[in-house]
């Protein structure tokens, strides 16, 4: 029997953490196919991947040369068999009640292309909880893009989504290997694949906060640049040529390449050094090139009309604003 759901586990040095992890998803049982990727570790993970397939034979733990998130992301997807598809990072974990309930959602249900749930960002060093919620979506059915209303500040990341496989396998999604961020690949590409789409309102996903190497770590962001803005400028030539800017996808994705490249602009203005203020007006250099259109809405909206301007009482205003948000939502 075809299992319900496959879930990919990313691992690198990921021993410290990856019980707690590899535990929450254990009650899935012989309906998830589990995945355990060893990403050239150099810790104890690969001897403890192993130790659970010993344990739990169905468990798959695969070893494979360093390629980063998005290499053992491509290796597991070659491997999945599920309907459904889900990445979960070895530091996060599953919620176990809610985990069954998705479960029996995916079985109960007709099929769809997405499928959403709320995430939590996670700090148990402070003890702190900041649950994304969708409650503009409708529940019990299924819905299309014309019914997809978020919240300002919302969008779809990985810890929401679990996509259909035969989208993953349309979309022929393949992520960069050795690069942070590739995420938002995963996210984004699949989804002028989706159609039909159903969200069940429980608190699935467990998004951990609090390592000091945290790749969303901000200073671990300035430091990843580079490859921010690597995905970034993937996403703007993915949009500019893959996108139907009449389909009903369009506006989501445009909204959401909107989100990370004010993000990517917030973090250099962050950054402060001219090197950084350079790299931000060099990327926007590259959507106006690239995407003319697009480059003029999103001047005129207004995140760009902040993050794309020099001035430095507008620079110093979009840094207060970023660390109200930080603090209203826990992340980073």
């Amino acid at each position: 029997m075809k299992e319900t759901l496959t879930i990919i586990v990313p691992c690198y040095n990921s021993a410290a953490y990856l019980k707690r992890c590899v535990d929450s998803l254990l009650a899935g049982q012989d309906r998830v196919q589990i995945i355990l990727i060893d990403d050239g570790s150099t810790d104890e993970t690969g001897r403890l991947l192993d130790e659970y397939h010993d344990r739990y034979p169905a468990i798959e733990a695969v070893h494979q040369e360093n390629a980063g998130h998005g290499g053992a992301i491509n290796h597991g997807l070659r491997l999945a068999r599920g309907r459904y598809v889900k990445i979960v990072d070895s530091d996060d974990w599953l919620d176990q009640e809610a985990y069954l309930q998705v479960l029996d959602y995916l079985d109960n249900n007709p099929e769809v292309d997405l499928f959403l749930a709320n995430y939590v960002y996670d700090k148990p060093a402070l003890n702190r909880q900041r649950v994304i919620k969708f409650p503009h979506l409708p529940v019990g059915r299924t819905f299309s893009w014309d019914e997809v209303k978020l919240r300002l500040g919302q969008y779809f990341m990985l810890h929401s989504v679990i996509y259909n496989r035969k989208v993953l396998e349309r979309s022929k999604v393949t992520l960069p290997t050795k690069v942070s961020y590739d995420d938002n690949i995963f996210v984004f590409e699949p989804m002028v694949h989706v159609q039909t789409m159903r969200y069940l309102p429980v608190n699935l996903y467990h998004y951990f906060i609090g390592r000091d190497d945290q790749s969303v770590n901000e200073q671990v962001m300035l430091r990843k640049i580079d490859q921010q803005i690597l995905i970034n400028k993937q996403l703007i030539v993915f949009y500019a040529s893959q996108v139907n800017k009449r389909a009903p996808y369009a506006k989501y994705m445009k909204y959401f390449l909107e989100a990370v490249t004010g993000v990517t602009s917030v973090i250099l203005i962050r950054g402060k050094k001219q090197v950084y203020l350079d790299k931000k007006d060099e990327l926007w250099q590259f959507l106006k090139t690239y995407d003319l259109e697009t480059y003029k809405s999103f001047k005129h909206r207004l995140v760009g009309h902040f993050v794309s301007r020099d001035a430095r009482p507008m620079r110093q205003m979009v840094s207060g604003a970023y660390l109200i948000l930080q603090r209203l939502y826990s992340f980073n």
